[in-house]
């Protein structure tokens, strides 16, 4: 479930000796700066050294799933401050109170330089803290709360520019793991997953806060994050509710299509992926979803839904299209390779987070630029380098970084998705947020 609790981010990029570095990026929203899990950057680590990458400096935090963001200097993330006990799957979705933060941290020396604060009322499954990355846009940040308090501020100096309150404003109530789906900018558009009749998705002036389109029924929100594709020459933005997944026009969110989809518990995490004209997208208890694009029009088709031992049934973690295949975690914590359109298992593995496989066993996926090698960040707190091929799984390198601080399914994890940035990872738990020098010579990161 609670991928959701990261909404995901993945894992990876490994540089080669060879070539020159490449200028620094940030790592300004969820999955990075083209929202791909792809890092960019070279003149990184290709083994760790035996004592473990340099811990450039760490501070303290309060609980909380949401992976941080990297842009300008800064380092933004939200957490959750209570007394109540939140180390639950609290599937009753018994109150606690408490306040959700937003911080600004200076990302050299990790110092606070500013911080907003608002008294929040949680009854939500997982509820330690927010789940959605804050996102950074020219000179502002965007964040969403657990329970729907969507805020725009001054990236600089924190100062709220507006806010909304997604389940007063559209009379609707947050699903059981709260809101966790990542906000996009397309535009002048900050699309956002509302809920409530006919608003299942809406787009918001990102300047203003104003709506500028609605669509779409649902029972409730789901999880998955919006997505643009183009597809027979039409601009489509993927979305998923519990029961369908559907295409609309990003800019007037006109409807150009639907297809059914039956989620378990309203259990849609991932956002759907494409490869070539296929489109697909799983979910918890064995639900996946395999669709045909028409290449003349807006158009899909369903070639098959729900196959026993096909395919993935993702959940925490966000699924990632490489060569015409997917990689990714099912839902029993076994790793993957899958064909496509067949959905086919290429091969199987528990690994990197163990031996044998766990139920929601998550591990954030980063590819290395253009390579087959991957970052891997599990929720053991280890960070991974890896090769991902159609072969099968590689470990190149292994180092722990954080202690998993939370609980699940009977075992401690830690479910929150790094940022790679400057080469260094940001990363955090319910305790504190590290910042680690991944830059193969000493002082080339920022």
């Amino acid at each position: 479930m609670p991928r959701l609790l990261a909404c995901l981010t993945l894992a990876g990029l490994l540089s080669l000796a060879s070539p020159p570095s490449a200028p620094a990026d940030d790592w300004p929203q969820w999955m990075g700066p083209k929202r791909d899990n792809v890092w960019r950057e070279t003149g990184l680590l290709e083994i760790f050294p035996k004592e473990g990458p340099k811990v450039v400096w760490r501070v303290p935090v309060a609980g909380g799933y949401s992976g941080p963001a990297v842009a300008g200097g800064k380092v933004y993330v939200t957490d959750y401050v209570t007394k109540d006990n939140v180390k639950t799957d609290n599937f009753d979705r018994k109150g606690s109170t408490g306040i959700e933060r937003v911080l600004c941290l200076d990302e050299a020396t990790g110092r606070e330089l500013w911080k907003h604060e608002y008294p929040t009322e949680y009854a939500i499954s997982y509820p330690a803290g927010p789940r959605s990355t804050p996102l950074v846009h020219q000179g502002k940040v965007y964040t969403q709360g657990a329970e729907g308090k969507l805020i725009c501020f001054d990236a600089a100096k924190g100062g709220v520019i507006w806010s909304r309150d997604l389940k007063t404003d559209y009379m609707t109530k947050s699903a059981l793991w709260g809101y966790a789906s990542q906000p996009l900018i397309d535009g002048e558009r900050l699309i956002v997953l509302a809920g409530g009749p006919g608003t299942h998705c809406v787009a918001l002036n990102k300047e203003t806060g104003a709506e500028i389109w609605r669509v779409g029924n649902a029972k409730e929100q789901g999880y998955s994050p919006p997505v643009i594709f183009e597809q027979a020459g039409v601009r489509q933005m993927i979305l998923m509710q519990p029961a369908a997944i559907y295409a609309v026009d990003p800019a007037t969110g006109k409807e150009l299509w639907s297809q059914p989809y039956d989620a378990d518990n309203g259990s849609i995490i991932m956002t759907p992926v494409k490869v070539g004209n296929h489109l697909f997208v799983g979910g918890f208890n064995n639900r996946n979803l395999m669709l045909e694009l028409a290449t003349d029009k807006p158009a899909a088709k369903t070639l098959w839904k729900d196959k026993a031992k096909h395919a993935l049934s993702p959940v925490n973690v966000q699924p990632f299209v490489m060569d015409g295949r997917i990689y990714g975690s099912d839902s029993d914590g076994e790793l993957r390779c899958i064909e496509v359109p067949s959905g086919n298992i290429l091969w199987a593995t528990p690994q990197p987070i163990g031996r044998r496989k766990q139920g929601s066993g998550t591990v954030f996926l980063v590819r290395q630029g253009e390579t087959d090698r991957f970052w891997m960040f599990a929720e053991t707190g280890d960070l991974i380098l890896g090769r991902l091929t159609p072969q099968g799984f590689t470990e190149l390198s292994r180092t722990h970084l954080l202690e998993p601080t939370n609980f699940a399914f009977g075992r401690e994890v830690v479910w929150c998705a790094p940022a790679f940035a400057n080469r260094r990872i940001f990363v955090r738990n319910d305790k504190e947020l590290l910042s680690v020098d991944l830059a193969a010579d000493p002082g080339a990161s920022r």
